[in-house]
């Protein structure tokens, strides 16, 4: 089923995201956790294409065991950075033999050890995305950046970028992860001000230990509220309370977020279905 269609039918809609091995020994081992993950029950499960410009072969394979093993729709990721346009086909022939409809286009990071963009690569997320609506009947998803974009200019300029995407055939977005709802509410009022109304999926990460918070500083640049810093300082020292402290405080962003009209959610799981299951158990009632 397309997500377009999901989010549609349903007034809330709970995803879950994993991210597939680096070695093809692990295999065996991520389909279990995709089953589990599958278990939980969410609206789809999205599976990544692989991390700081790296190619995963295994996301066709997981987001094949999700939806024709396990059946809960699919979301493939696809970036362009560290994949030419021969390559970017392939894998677009693949999803579409096991008919897998909805993917994920980003430009993802940039490999350091490579000239981007070469002659034979995709340059943007809204070419890939084009070259994806030309390709076949995909449903096509983007990111967006509640916070701006890394390497953007301004955030006026983050969302004209983010408007050429949907132009060019995105018709949902799911955002950054974000731990502070005001920056969300404000980053929606300011893309409907610009004419963009593809539903937005709202991007959760349970923050459940130390080392989470110190990768999402180096990387992301995103904001931690004082209230969620005091968390972190009061509980860093015991682990199964930090991991307790997480999943409430994203449980909290997820409630405060369908309250207020924004009624779907993308687990960043980090691979932890304990973790996506234990938020999707507080909230059993709420996404009825």
């Amino acid at each position: 089923m397309k997500i377009s269609e999901i989010l549609k039918e349903n007034e809330v809609t709970i995803s879950c995201e994993l991210f597939p091995p680096k070695k093809g020994s692990e295999l065996a081992k991520a389909r279990e956790l995709v089953r589990e993950m599958a278990a939980l029950k969410p609206s789809f499960i999205s599976v990544t294409y692989g991390a700081s410009g790296g190619i995963s072969e295994h996301t066709v394979d997981l987001v094949n065991e999700a939806q024709n093993e396990n059946k809960v729709p699919a979301l493939a990721h696809l970036t362009c950075a560290s994949s030419d346009r021969k390559k970017i086909k392939e894998v677009l022939k693949q999803l579409q033999d096991k008919k897998i409809e909805n993917i994920l286009a980003l430009r993802g990071d940039i490999p350091a050890d490579l000239d981007f963009p070469l002659p034979d690569q995709y340059h943007h997320a809204s070419e890939l995305i084009e070259e994806i609506k030309a390709f076949g009947e995909f449903c096509i998803g983007g990111a967006c950046y509640p916070e701006g974009h890394p390497e953007a200019e301004s955030m006026e300029g983050d969302i004209d970028n983010l408007k050429r995407k949907v132009e060019a055939g995105c018709e949902f977005l799911t955002t950054q992860m974000f731990f502070d709802n005001n920056i969300l509410y404000n980053f929606l009022y300011r893309t409907l001000k610009k004419g963009i109304e593809a539903p937005v999926i709202a991007g959760i990460m349970p923050v459940t230990n130390v080392n989470q918070i110190k990768r999402i500083l180096s990387l992301s640049g995103t904001m931690l509220p004082q209230r969620f810093r005091a968390i972190v300082e009061r509980f860093a020292d015991s682990p199964p309370a930090l991991k307790q402290a997480g999943i409430a405080y994203a449980t909290e962003q997820i409630i405060d977020l369908v309250a207020n009209g924004v009624g779907h959610v993308h687990i960043y799981t980090m691979n932890k279905p304990d973790v996506a299951g234990a938020i999707l158990k507080n909230l059993s009632e709420i996404c009825n």
